[in-house]
């Protein structure tokens, strides 16, 4: 058996027998789990009634209002047009009504839009106030549409409602949203990769530290090369890692659907909607949603799933390569936070790219650009696969990504193989560039 398959397997072997991992691999999903099921509970709950008081001196508004009582319970229009507005301030104070909306009689309706006050206790959400502001404004339309002598009901016979359709060139039809369910799809893999690079990295990164710490790194150098140690630790750490996320994802998904089906709680969003209007939509969409489900399957779906294994063995060996250069550099976690931010760098501003620019124009110079470097390709090309990506771009882009791993690894083997051996200095980038040249 070769040198690096046997730190391979002592690598595997230690995380895997750690008393932390064992911990957290079988702990987390019951906790997330949880988490899960505390937030389906919390969005079945009902909110709390908002009571707004309602003083309208023109009497043209409240009506429109006490209408919105029906529409949702969140709010609770009550006209109090009679009582004081001095009295109901005090009322406000007590905290007797959320709010107190006053609607005072002017000259004209150009001077009323100015004159409206809400008074509460506590700044008003920014959808309660454009509510309100659209219910007046309307009214208001239309008592100038009736002062002109317009018709409102010609105008609102009038006014066109577009709905556009979308087909592609060979004549099938199209839908609306694929865009944003093909990123939603290839960046939750390229969100994937981001957190198994910062879990994971900074895992080889802590074993190097607690090696060289330990001194025991001395006595495994003098059997192995640097290079084959710092390569064995990179991928004995991937396999513990891949290990773990497929215990979570086991675990995980036979937990919630034990949760949903024993204890009926829906877990997440659905929760919130009941079954009767769950129930109706199913009724209505269910054309709209096979339709959805074919171009979903009429997705890139092998390239996705390649290019999301390719991209993962790539982007992890990259980053871990400079992760276990850091923990060869530094004596403990707290110096190594300065060299942190340059390779956590990329990798933020890779997912904002994804998100701001490929869901935009998934062909465009950047976002071709940005998938072809090395540093953002893992994510930001996982994110551009599901609206089809040329076949020569993807190579040319997998060729670039594994060339500079291999010439980072050997750039970070030669610090490498300085750093696990310097102790109780702090290094600056001065001198890791010095080490480069040994």
């Amino acid at each position: 058996m070769s040198i690096i398959s046997l730190i391979i397997k002592r690598e595997f072997i230690a995380k895997v027998r750690n008393k932390s991992f064992v911990v957290m691999t079988f702990l987390s999903p019951l906790l997330f789990v949880a988490v899960a099921v505390f937030i389906g509970y919390l969005s079945s709950m009902k909110a709390e009634t908002k009571r707004i008081a309602i003083h309208d001196e023109t009497g043209l508004f409240a009506s429109d209002f006490l209408k919105e009582n029906k529409k949702h319970g969140e709010y609770k229009y009550l006209n109090l047009s009679e009582v004081s507005v001095n009295a109901l301030k005090d009322s406000i104070v007590k905290e007797n009504f959320a709010g107190l909306l006053v609607i005072p009689i002017t000259n004209s309706e150009k001077e009323l839009e100015s004159k409206i006050q809400f008074i509460s206790n506590n700044s008003p959400s920014i959808s309660f106030i454009e509510n309100t502001q659209d219910i007046i404004s309307s009214k208001i339309t239309k008592i100038n549409f009736e002062k002109a002598k317009l018709d409102t009901v010609a105008i609102k016979k009038a006014k066109a409602t577009v709905n556009i359709h979308l087909a592609k060139a060979s004549g099938e039809e199209s839908l609306k949203g694929l865009n944003e369910i093909k990123i939603f799809i290839g960046g939750a893999f390229g969100y994937l990769i981001m957190m198994f690079i910062i879990i994971y990295g900074n895992m080889v990164m802590r074993s190097v530290i607690e090696e060289k710490t330990n001194r025991i790194i001395e006595i495994i150098i003098s059997s192995v090369k640097p290079f084959q140690l710092m390569i064995g630790k990179i991928i004995g750490t991937t396999l513990a890692g891949i290990l773990q996320f497929m215990i979570w994802a086991i675990i995980g998904l036979g937990l919630m659907f034990a949760a949903s089906a024993f204890f009926g709680v829906n877990v997440g969003p659905s929760a919130r909607i009941s079954p009767e209007v769950m129930e109706s939509a199913q009724h209505q969409l269910s054309g709209s949603m096979q339709m959805y489900i074919a171009e979903v399957w009429n997705l890139p779906i092998a390239s996705i799933i390649i290019g999301f294994i390719v991209y993962f063995i790539g982007g992890y060996f990259l980053y871990s390569s400079f992760y276990a250069s850091i923990g060869a550099a530094v004596d403990n976690q707290t110096d190594s936070q300065q060299f942190l931010l340059p390779i956590l760098t990329p990798l933020i501003l890779s997912v904002y790219i994804g998100f701001f620019t490929v869901v935009n124009d998934p062909h465009g110079t950047v976002a071709v650009v940005f998938s072809m470097i090395p540093l953002t390709s893992p994510i930001v090309m996982l994110m551009r696969i599901p609206f089809g990506v040329p076949w020569w771009q993807i190579t040319i882009s997998v060729s670039l990504l594994f060339a500079t791993f291999f010439l980072v690894v050997w750039f970070a083997a030669k610090i490498y193989r300085v750093g696990i051996l310097m102790y109780g200095k702090k290094p600056t980038w001065k001198e890791l560039y010095k080490w480069l040249k040994y």
